[in-house]
């Protein structure tokens, strides 16, 4: 099949790359989100997200009349479905965003048209809930229009070259859908296009966020471990990396994002009855940042009335996104033992709403503060020197940027997760 034209529901951190990356070989996208400052936003060809190279690419496309945005969608050869799946209740999938956005495209269903959901979702989410709705046009998926689910595994700030580069998973209701998503993809990716039914898909995605959860909790536990031994967990991980067949993950603050984070309580909400092991996963990874904080009482004593300063809130190094984050539940935690948290990440400004005092001034956040929890290995916070903190006591961090000569000498305290030897 050839697509000329195709519309992508939802302009977020996959959507709008998507998009984008579609048009910039030549098809003509509608992207459409239902908040009309995003589409405001992006019609001016400005951007509500953070991505390399996304602007240019959006900007481009746009000048070009290749991309256009609305709040509705339109009449198209194919629909692209990519909007969030977040929690609801006690770790459960919210699926009214792809319910919402499933019931928008029937009134503009075709016979011979593509849908393609790309919101992680849980096993049998295409076949059982996206299926029926789409046949509310009176149209029959497989006979009159064709529907897969192909699952995006990309990286942020990395994602326009691996949605390019990545191998692409297209799993059909049956084989001409799968044909169908393969021929649409093909307009861009470059990796190799393998081809499913949906609900093996929909479990690849899952299977490959959980395996990732699996590994680093083992690595939280070891730096757990490592802290009750007095032994340095990073020293312990570098040896025994040296086998062949074992690649420890290193341990942090908690495991965050869309996916990671979110994507195995999928698998345990469906089969709660045989998916124990992911389910103590995800426990250990989600109480990673209280123990965080416990290690900070155990030192420090009570955490009242400290002046601590939290160096990174987004989920991971240099990206803008604040979801499920666990720097975030770290400050959190931190002021709800009483400490004065202010806060230092270079994205701070879309993040206003978790009532956490913040700057983009790294030394105005520092100025004050007594004690310092480096929680995001931003570049900025990488690149800090023990002079930069000269006047903190007390610094602790999560994520081992402080194993240097450098920082053994300094005057300060410095306490490192998993690290008890020689006193650090």
């Amino acid at each position: 099949m050839k697509f000329d034209n195709i519309c992508v529901l939802g302009m977020g951190y996959i959507g709008l790359p998507t998009a984008s990356t579609f048009a910039s070989r030549g098809l003509h996208v509608l992207g459409v989100d239902v908040n009309p400052r995003v589409i405001e936003t992006l019609k001016k060809g400005e951007l509500h997200i953070v991505e390399p190279g996304l602007r240019p690419l959006v900007q481009d496309a746009i000048a070009r009349g290749l991309l256009q945005f609305s709040q509705t969608p339109a009449a198209a050869q194919a629909f692209i479905i990519a909007v969030p799946t977040p929690f609801k209740g006690e770790k459960q999938a919210d699926m009214r965003y792809v319910i919402s956005a499933t019931e928008a495209v029937v009134p503009y269903l075709r016979p011979g048209c593509l849908v393609v959901l790309e919101s992680t979702s849980p096993p049998r989410t295409t076949t059982d809930l996206v299926r029926p709705i789409l046949e509310r046009s009176g149209l029959k998926a497989g006979r009159d229009f064709y529907l897969a689910y192909s699952p995006e595994r990309v990286l942020p700030g990395q994602i326009l070259r691996e949605l390019v580069e990545n191998a692409r998973v297209i799993g059909g209701i049956d084989a001409a859908s799968a044909a169908a998503g393969r021929d649409l993809y093909a307009a861009f990716v470059q990796g190799e296009i393998v081809t499913t039914d949906a609900t093996t898909a929909e479990m690849v995605k899952l299977m490959e966020n959980t395996y990732r959860d699996i590994n680093i909790a083992i690595a939280n536990e070891f730096s757990r471990l490592s802290d009750r031994f007095g032994i340095d967990v990073w020293e312990a991980i570098r040896l025994a990396n040296r086998h062949p067949r074992v690649k420890i993950l290193n341990p942090g603050p908690g495991v965050g994002g869309h996916c990671i984070s979110v994507d195995p309580w999928f698998l345990v909400e469906a089969a709660p009855d045989i998916t124990p092991l992911v389910h103590t996963a995800r426990k250990v990874n989600d109480s990673q940042p209280h123990f965080v904080v416990n290690w900070m009482e155990q030192q420090l004593g009570s955490l009242s009335g400290k002046r601590v300063c939290a160096l990174g809130l987004t989920y991971k190094p240099d990206v803008d996104d604040f979801r499920e984050s666990p720097a975030v539940e770290v400050a959190r935690l931190l002021q709800e033992k009483g400490a004065l948290v202010q806060a230092y990440d270079p994205f701070v400004m879309r993040e206003a709403e978790h009532g956490i005092t913040a700057t983009t001034d790294l030394a105005a956040a520092l100025a004050n503060c007594e004690v310092a929890v480096i929680l995001v290995a931003h570049q900025e916070v990488r690149a800090l020197k023990p002079a930069d903190l000269g006047k903190v006591a007390a610094i602790f961090d999560t994520v081992n940027i402080t194993d240097s000569p450098a920082w053994a000498d300094t005057a300060n305290q410095v306490f490192r997760l998993g690290c008890r030897k020689n006193g650090k």
